[in-house]
């Protein structure tokens, strides 16, 4: 169970002051200069050591992907892509960081982006968010203002620009090289891999392409140490985690836990337990509606982390956890989800 001293999102409800005095308060934009100054390979490293594995649906490791980016410069511009068009069925977290917690992300991208060579950065806002993006963009003026971004950001002598891009609605541009398309402004159509983002990207220049709350955790991780998340959640499946309950539980919400954290104390501590009690317990969708379901026999002990859900043919996911009680129709379920797919 998460201590609240950890907690990284701590305006995720959106009781606190969203705009950049809040966030000053609750500890962003804290000396980011001196992140900066320690340079890219020390930002990188320490996100090595972090253990910290992607929050977009695959886990994979997040400072490998960083290093991925050519090292010399070759004439192209290096870019970070963030990926906000949360479409997955059951997942809502990323919505809660863009309207409530916006300057995490904003101050993540800087640092990500200097961490890679990348003097501009892209948030792809998903096209039904509209008062997100709103206040995502607000946020970003306060940044501009403050001269904590744009020319010179944060004094560093580095030049950052950040843009807020705006897609249509579309679920396939939730796959990074869709959504490079969309942003280029193409059908959103998947690409071919190879060549992979961090060769040929956007407009065919190195890309990184990480989800909202893979690079709005980053600042916190090199503020507090990598040693810190590290210490947090199981081996290989370490920090803190955004899940999201919804379906037959007596309260859906959304909440910040410890990865791995035990399924029925997750629902029980935090979502009111499953409606008619946990003997009423039929299946439960663990990572969204892309991943395979569980049979309730296999959510008694089930610990909620990437390797555990892989071993079981399901995964974590965006850890958008459905859940279904005896009232369901599972062939009904899934036609729907198919149906949805099929779309």
């Amino acid at each position: 169970m998460l201590a609240d001293k950890d907690r990284i999102f701590t305006n995720l409800y959106g009781i606190h002051d969203w705009g950049l005095k809040g966030a000053m308060q609750r500890g962003a934009w804290d000396d980011t200069r001196a992140i900066l100054e320690k340079g890219p390979d020390w930002i990188i490293d320490e996100m090595k050591a972090s253990g910290l594995r992607g929050r977009g649906g695959a886990g994979f490791p997040t400072g490998l992907k960083w290093s991925f980016m050519p090292k010399k410069p070759d004439g192209r511009p290096h870019y970070l892509v963030v990926n906000a068009d949360e479409s997955e069925p059951g997942t809502c977290k990323d919505r809660e960081i863009l309207r409530h917690d916006p300057h995490l992300l904003i101050e993540g991208c800087l640092i990500a982006s200097f961490a890679m060579g990348a003097h501009a950065c892209y948030i792809y806002v998903r096209g039904e968010f509209i008062q997100e993006r709103i206040q995502l963009q607000a946020a970003v003026d306060q940044a501009y203002e403050a001269g904590l971004i744009g020319k010179n950001a944060c004094k560093s002598g580095w030049d950052f620009d950040l843009y807020v891009h705006h897609g249509a609605g579309a679920y396939i541009c939730g796959e990074e090289t869709a959504l490079l398309e969309s942003l280029e402004g193409k059908k959103g159509q998947p690409r071919l891999k190879p060549p992979f983002p961090a060769n040929a990207g956007l407009y065919g220049a190195p890309t990184t392409v990480n989800n909202v709350e893979s690079i709005a955790v980053a600042p916190t991780i090199l503020r507090r140490g990598a040693s810190w998340f590290s210490g947090i959640g199981k081996p290989n499946n370490v920090g803190t985690k955004l899940f999201c309950l919804s379906g037959h539980v007596n309260n859906p919400c959304n909440v910040e836990e410890e990865m791995g954290i035990d399924f029925r104390e997750l629902v029980e501590k935090h979502a009111g337990g499953i409606r008619g009690g946990w003997d009423n317990l039929l299946a439960v969708i663990p990572g969204g509606s892309s991943v395979p379901c569980l049979p309730a026999e296999q959510c008694q002990e089930l610990s909620m982390d990437f390797d555990t859900l892989r071993d079981l043919k399901s995964g974590l996911g965006t850890a958008a956890v459905i859940v279904m009680d005896k009232s369901t129709d599972i062939v009904r379920a899934i036609a729907r989800l198919a149906y949805f797919y099929k779309h």
